[in-house]
C-alpha cells in the first residue's frame, strides 16, 4: 500500500507548565524515532513556539491519528492536518552525495 503525505498544524499552549516542559525531551526522542524510520519529513517549531508543522508518511487517516496519538505532548497540542497532492524540498532535488 502506499504511503500518503499529511501535513499537520499544530498549536501548542501559550503556557508551558511545568509537565508540559518535562515531556519535550520524551517528544523529541519519539520526533527522532520517526525520523529514523522515514515516516517524518519535517519537523518545524516557530520562533515564538507556539506552533509546530510537520509532514509525516501514513498509510491512511488512521494511521496518522495512532502516530499523532504517540506524541508524548499530544494533551496539550490543537492538531489540524491535510492529507498533500505531493511534498517538495530542495533536499529531494539533488542525488545524494557519496564519499569515496
Amino acid at each position: 500500500m502506499e504511503m500518503k503525505e499529511y501535513m499537520i498544524n499544530i498549536a501548542l499552549p501559550l503556557e508551558w507548565t511545568q509537565e508540559f516542559v518535562m515531556k519535550i525531551q520524551l517528544q523529541r526522542q519519539h520526533i527522532n524515532k520517526l525520523f529514523d524510520t522515514g515516516k517524518l519529513l519535517s519537523y518545524s517549531l516557530s520562533e515564538d513556539r507556539s506552533k509546530l508543522w510537520v509532514i509525516l508518511m501514513a498509510l491512511n487517516e488512521n494511521d496518522l491519528l495512532n502516530m499523532l496519538s504517540q506524541f508524548p505532548l499530544i494533551d496539550y497540542m490543537d492538531v489540524e492536518y491535510t492529507e498533500l497532492m505531493f511534498h517538495n524540498t530542495s533536499a529531494n532535488m539533488f542525488p545524494p552525495l557519496i564519499y569515496n
